[in-house]
């Protein structure tokens, strides 16, 4: 279990028994006063805490000891556990946390009137399979912290190992940790991102950094010791390509699309693949389909094998990405582009009418505009895919609202141990 931090407190802890896991994976013990949320905790744990206030009048509990655990309890596989923000929930055996998975998408569409919809099981993605790192560096007076924040806190975890990342990743951070000394002042921080794309790793280095023919030299040195496929620095909006050995690509279907420096990708092979599969199951026999926020041809791309395709996306980096992949393969039937805020400029009924599936995959913000304009439109289906259940649900029902019959969720976990639970689900147009 994780360590308590909690200060001397005068009196006894209190002693809970946990009921369920919430959707930001804390443990919930009813009470007479209502719910308590007890992080690190899993479902028949028997528990000492110390209660204090929450948000908006809920009732939460620092962890002194668990007294008796439960059956859902799995021992941690990192060290790191309790500590560091990115995991929240190693601590539950496999079938709980799949549980957990499934329930975190149950209760946002059942917030919204759709609980009764088939949800399959969950595809999560293993141990050491994530391919991509968004982490923070910070120079103190004992050298580099390389790692994620704690837990509802600023304070950074100087992470040493992590086991959701692939092996190559991790195998970097230590010595990333030396080169990024000679980058940083005393207190100064930049956010370090880390991409395994499909012809190398892509480092990028966000944020005030004074690049002189020494840094830029070992900057230029790392990157040919450990074979990355490049290292930017991106300062103040200035992109400085310090090192480019071999452009970063990813690799879908049969095409191969430029990855531009920090790039988006989903965050795991394994759930790119099953998202892919879904869709291509669900869009089987419509000859033309719209990728709607489309990034750099995820789905765009095997899709084109297929039928035509009409890429629509905000990020102009994505877009041009997009254009190259396209124009350097002849294996694919047309594929149109279209750079466009779909947020300010949805595509409306009469654009949208046209086509025979629709795949939709925004932001954590979801997409109520243009989920708006395709409830009032004809397109026989819809595929959404998410990563926020919540917005998702939310979506969700102003297709069901506009005539469509939300077939089935499948939930993927591309976030292993984390309450973040991506999904994708088929919507058919019935009235």
């Amino acid at each position: 279990m994780p360590r308590s931090t909690t200060p001397k407190k005068k009196g006894a802890p209190k002693r809970l028994e946990i009921s369920r896991i919430g959707a930001q994976g804390d443990g919930i013990s009813h009470g007479a006063d209502g719910d308590i949320y007890v992080p690190f905790t899993a479902t028949g744990d028997v528990v000492d805490v110390w209660l204090e206030p929450g948000p908006r009048g809920t009732m939460r509990a620092s962890l002194e000891a668990i007294v008796t655990p439960g059956v859902d309890r799995a021992e941690p596989s990192c060290r790191h556990f309790g500590s560091c923000g990115g995991c929240s929930l190693q601590h539950l055996t496999t079938d709980a946390y799949a549980g957990f998975v499934r329930d975190r998408v149950k209760t946002a569409l059942s917030q919204h009137g759709l609980g009764d919809v088939p949800i399959e099981a969950p595809h999560i993605s293993p141990p050491g399979s994530r391919r991509r790192l968004a982490l923070k560096a910070l120079r103190t007076s004992r050298g580099v912290l390389l790692g994620f924040n704690q837990r509802q806190s600023h304070h950074l975890v100087d992470v040493k190992e992590c086991p959701i990342a692939r092996p190559a990743l991790v195998a970097l951070l230590k010595p990333l940790r030396a080169v990024l000394g000679d980058l940083l002042t005393l207190r100064a921080g930049l956010d370090i991102t880390l991409t395994d794309s499909d012809s190398g790793i892509d480092l990028l280095i966000s944020g005030r950094v004074s690049l002189d023919l020494a840094r830029r030299e070992a900057l230029a040195t790392f990157a040919e010791s450990y074979d990355l496929a490049s290292v930017h620095v991106l300062d103040d909006g200035f992109l400085d390509p310090v090192s480019v050995r071999r452009a970063p690509k990813m690799r879908f279907g049969e095409v191969d699309a430029p990855l531009p420096p920090g790039g988006f990708v989903q965050a795991t092979k394994e759930g790119e693949t099953a998202l892919l599969e879904a869709i291509l199951e669900w869009t089987a026999g419509a000859t033309h389909c719209a990728d709607l926020f489309a990034g750099i041809g995820t789905f765009s791309l095997p899709l084109a094998r297929h039928s035509t395709v009409h890429a629509v996306e905000g990020a102009r980096a994505a877009v041009e990405a997009l254009r190259k992949a396209v124009h350097g393969t002849q294996s694919l039937k047309q594929v149109t582009l279209d750079h466009r805020d779909l947020f300010r400029r949805p595509l409306v009924v009469h654009e949208l009418n046209r086509f025979g599936a629709v795949i939709i995959d925004p932001p954590r913000a979801g997409a109520a505009a243009q989920m708006t304009e395709l409830a009032r439109s004809a397109v026989p289906a819809v595929i959404a895919v998410s990563c926020n259940p919540n917005t998702f649900a939310r979506d969700a029902r102003l297709l069901v609202d506009g005539g469509y019959d939300l077939v089935c969720v499948r939930p993927v976990d591309q976030f292993l141990w984390s309450p973040h639970v991506e999904l994708v689900a088929h919507f058919l147009k019935t009235a």
